[in-house]
């Protein structure tokens, strides 16, 4: 299983688990209220989604990791495109964030 398969599987799964929230607004609120443990952003977001993300993110210290598109990020949990998911669960939150640095980093 590619490192891409394994994050996306994992990402499915806290989505089954209910332990993910997805769309800009929600995904911000959830920051905000501290819930978010880690913020997948789409490299192809807009700037300005971008820029609201991630200020908010550094501004409550939420970390923050890149994937590759919109796409990959709304079939890996079974949804249209999304740029922008938070991960509630801290389990959920660490395998990931060591997925996906990993896989870019070979």
């Amino acid at each position: 299983m590619t490192k891409q398969n394994q994050w996306m599987s994992l990402l499915g799964l806290a989505n089954r688990a209910r332990k993910i929230i997805s769309g800009e607004e929600l995904v911000l609120k959830e920051v905000k209220n501290g819930r978010a443990k880690l913020v997948l952003l789409s490299k192809d977001a807009s700037q300005n989604t971008s820029k609201k993300i991630l200020d908010k993110c550094h501004y409550y210290r939420t970390p923050v990791k890149m994937v590759e598109n919109r796409d990959d990020l709304g079939q890996a949990i079974g949804k249209q495109a999304r740029v922008a998911v938070a991960v509630i669960d801290e389990g959920f939150a660490k395998k990931l964030a060591l997925l996906l640095d990993e896989s870019q980093w070979g």
